[in-house]
């Protein structure tokens, strides 16, 4: 039974490695999916293969750290797919360095990536659901939010932001009928992965170690993380609302 038949869901990040992923599970759930991202070709790429498998999809570039950009993309979406039912923030970036080696301009885009651009998305979103009285928003942090994680200082200190701006839309929104929640991801291998032991200098040992410190004793996949996010996307979390929740095979388990 498809658990999502005939909402309109935005991804956020929907040409990469989580983010596509996400969106072939919401299509494969009855959804009609807005594929968002910087790179129109990634996007495009996800959606070909959401439409061989008979869903719907809409590939739709946006740079979401410009709130014109997301106010385009809102309308578009609405005119194509309708009125948007879940919002899911996937879009991230990171660079992968000790705090003091890092330069304020890369601070500025970390902070506008993985910060700004989920409030922007936040805000088109919100009154539009606020008025239906219904509405579902997952957002994608990281597990460096909730324990650290060396060499990503300002990157867990946005997703550490985004965390408690959830919870506090999830007070502002419960009597609307909108709950929010939060999936963190440990490491999964997808292409900032890659950049990530790249910059370890020794990315086969990286990996050995990861590897030996997660209990189920592998890195994640992209496919290990849709789960989650559709279930608090569907009503089977209708009664769930300002909660986090590790994807991390057991690295980490905050409470």
């Amino acid at each position: 039974m498809q658990k999502l038949q005939g909402k309109t869901v935005i991804v956020t990040g929907g040409g990469g490695g989580i983010g596509g992923a996400t969106c072939r599970r919401f299509a494969a759930e009855g959804a009609r999916v807005a594929v968002l991202d910087l790179s129109f070709e990634a996007a495009e790429k996800v959606c070909d293969e959401i439409r061989r498998a008979d869903g719907i999809a809409e590939a739709i570039r946006c740079d979401i750290t410009h709130r014109a950009d997301v106010d385009d993309a809102i309308a578009s979406i609405e005119a194509k797919l309708g009125p948007v039912d879940v919002l899911v923030n996937n879009a991230g970036w990171d660079v992968f360095k000790p705090f003091t080696k890092t330069e304020p301009g890369q601070w500025d885009k970390l902070i506008a990536i993985n910060l700004t651009g989920p409030l922007h998305l936040h805000h088109a979103v919100l009154p539009r659901m606020v008025e239906r009285k219904s509405g579902r928003i997952v957002n994608i942090a990281s597990d460096a939010a909730r324990v650290g994680s060396s060499g990503e200082a300002v990157y867990a200190a946005c997703k550490g932001g985004l965390v408690s701006f959830s919870k506090t839309i999830a007070r502002e929104h419960a009597r609307h009928g909108i709950t929010v929640n939060v999936v963190c991801p440990g490491p999964t291998d997808t292409a900032l992965f890659a950049e990530y032991k790249e910059g370890a200098g020794n990315p086969e040992k990286l990996l050995e170690a990861f590897q030996r410190s997660i209990p189920l004793g592998r890195i994640g996949q992209p496919d290990d993380l849709p789960g989650a996010i559709v279930f608090f996307a569907s009503d089977d979390a209708r009664y769930i609302t300002g909660q986090v929740l590790s994807v991390s095979g057991g690295l980490t388990m905050a409470g």
